[in-house]
């Protein structure tokens, strides 16, 4: 107890104990003591009952009493509910400005922001910018389900995956030449937070940007071709003197004719949302053929593997695969030193199946691994150049495995090399033709 509660406590003590000795001297003297004892006991109960009137009526009061003076026990009490309210009606304006901001916060941001309830999937609250990019109307919109008042959405199985939903990009309810980006979080146990953002600009820019480099790499064709031509028709031993300088206009010709031809596939994967034709893709020649290739680029410098530990085959585009695998085992080649190993292994993974290339080469910084697969993104420029590599190899292989529905996955270690995994789901997997089993 505070020593100022105690202070009060042992005062009201005191008094109490003074005034019944008070009752007893006067009830001594007029000879009748426990009548007048009793009566002045009474009399301080109906007193404290008065006092306790007057705490439940300040604390059912309104407005703001001012606690009374005193020391006792009683005005330590109304002191301490005095101190309590102020600090209640403190705390209460507080919580009110940050509401008051928030809530400016959150009509300032361009995005539509909707508190969802978990449960019954309907609306708690949304923000001023669901007007104008999904249709929401206060109040009418307060407690309707969120599935029937933004139709025709497509919501309803898409936000049944709950924590595991993907940003969905759908058509505006409002205007169909707009483009919505819309994200679920769930940030409590009964609460999602559906989070809506207007993406038209950005794929417009988008699109623009790979229109450019389609017609661009288009148009570049033309003049590589012909300069290439023009080159081969160029007799170095009729001037021994040009032969470096055309050797070197040749390779030079030849990486950006590669670099121009790597630009049209990425432009032609981005531009499909499906695979044009599908069909089931043999693994065993698909293996030979890589070994083939990394030994041709190797020329005897690494040790290449090849393991079929999985034993079946994949559905899905034959030219798409063979060029994401082609260039996941070109990379190990250039960027492996003289020597190294490198093992293209297909296994399983779960019910699924992964493709994985190891190497004992250089290794990448984990800092970097986010990144490897953004175009034209270099962990080492100087190596990249000396090696040849256009920077668009690893772009390619995402955009082909996305068209797969499988993914990457990498793992390195600076100075132990690298493993690049192209994981398949069971869907993608498909039995082995009976004439394609070793015997």
């Amino acid at each position: 107890m505070p020593p100022r509660a105690r202070s009060a406590w042992l005062r009201t003590l005191g008094t109490l104990a003074g005034v019944l000795a008070l009752a007893a001297v006067v009830g001594l003297a007029i000879g009748q003591p426990w009548p007048v004892v009793a009566i002045t006991a009474l009399g301080v109960v109906a007193w404290h009952y008065w006092r306790l009137r007057r705490v439940l009526l300040r604390l059912t009061a309104r407005q703001r009493l001012a606690p009374p003076q005193g020391d006792g026990v009683w005005n330590e009490l109304d002191r301490l509910l005095h101190r309590t309210q102020a600090e209640m009606r403190g705390r209460k304006r507080r919580l009110l400005e940050m509401l008051r901001a928030y809530r400016a916060a959150a009509a300032a941001l361009p995005d539509a922001i909707v508190v969802v309830d978990r449960n019954t999937q309907r609306i708690v609250w949304f923000s001023e910018a669901a007007g104008p990019l999904l249709g929401l109307g206060y109040p009418d919109d307060i407690g309707a389900p969120i599935v029937a008042r933004l139709q025709p959405l497509p919501l309803a199985g898409w936000m049944a995956t709950g924590r595991n939903a993907e940003p969905l990009e759908v058509a505006s309810p409002l205007n169909p030449g707009a483009t919505l980006s819309l994200r679920l979080i769930p940030y409590s146990e009964s609460l999602w937070l559906l989070v809506a953002r207007d993406v038209s600009r950005l794929l417009q820019l988008e699109q623009m940007r790979r229109d450019f480099v389609a017609n661009v790499s288009h148009e570049l064709r033309t003049p590589l071709t012909v300069v290439h031509g023009y080159l081969d028709m160029l007799d170095p031993t009729d001037h021994p003197e040009w032969a470096p300088m055309v050797a070197e206009m040749q390779r030079q010709s030849q990486r950006m004719t590669q670099l121009v031809e790597d630009l049209l596939m990425l432009s032609r994967l981005e531009s499909q949302d499906s695979l044009p034709a599908e069909e089931q893709v043999s693994i065993a020649p698909m293996l030979g053929t890589l070994r083939r290739e990394a030994m041709a680029l190797s020329q005897g410098r690494h040790e290449v593997t090849v393991q079929d530990d999985a034993g079946v085959d994949l559905f899905g585009s034959n030219k798409e695969l063979h060029s994401a695998f082609s260039n996941l085992v070109s990379n190990a080649v250039r960027y492996t030193p003289a020597g190294g190993t490198i093992t293209v292994r297909f296994r399983r993974e779960g019910r699924g199946v992964a493709l994985e290339v190891v190497d004992s080469g250089y290794g990448i910084p984990a800092s970097h691994l986010p990144r490897l697969t953004e175009r034209f993104y270099r962990v080492s420029n100087s190596r990249s150049r000396e090696s040849g590599g256009t920077g668009l190899g690893l772009a390619i292989v995402k955009h082909v495995l996305n068209l797969h529905q499988a993914h990457l996955e990498v793992s390195s270690e600076v100075g132990q090399g690298s493993t690049f995994a192209c994981v398949f789901g069971p869907e993608r997997v498909r039995q082995r033709e009976p004439s394609e089993v070793p015997s």
